[in-house]
């Protein structure tokens, strides 16, 4: 079985989702199933065709983060130091053309938001970063051409 890398925030926040879907979600589909069964003729019920789908795509949710979380290896950042680029470093980047400044944590696959700053370990960029050292420069493919940043700074914690 594979294992999945993932920080301890992200894993909670996997478990929550799974812990609402079947505490919460799955019951009130139960009940609307019930009220649209309740109306009678099946076959032109809109409101019970709706909570079927409905349903469908809850449970197949509840499964796969059933497997995720199942295969999920947590990586504590706090306990890794260096100055290399490893799985749950935070980077602090700049584009070399635009001078933009940056910062991501490297995360798992199912915890990554760019929004928020956290990038998928499997990410082109991520997979540019990793190994690398302050200072270094890091060419990253993209969809208007390459891109290059420089590494300013590695945190881990």
């Amino acid at each position: 079985m594979q294992k999945f890398p993932m920080t301890a925030p992200g894993l909670e926040r996997l478990e929550d989702e799974l812990r609402k879907l079947k505490s919460e979600e799955r019951p009130a589909i139960i009940r609307a199933i019930a009220e649209a069964r309740s109306h009678g003729d099946l076959s032109e019920n809109a409101e019970y065709h709706a909570a079927r789908e409905r349903q469908s795509f809850t449970e197949g949710r509840i499964q796969e983060l059933e497997e995720i979380v199942s295969s999920v290896e947590v990586i504590d950042p706090a306990s890794l130091s260096g100055d290399q680029v490893k799985f749950g470093a935070r980077v602090k980047l700049v584009d070399e053309e635009t001078d933009r400044e940056a910062t991501y944590q490297i995360v798992g696959v199912y915890e990554a938001d760019i929004k928020q700053g956290l990038l998928s370990i499997s990410s082109p960029l991520a997979k540019s970063l990793i190994g690398k050292s302050v200072g270094d420069s890091v060419s990253v493919p993209a969809p208007g051409g390459d891109r290059t940043y420089e590494i300013l700074e590695v945190t881990y914690g």
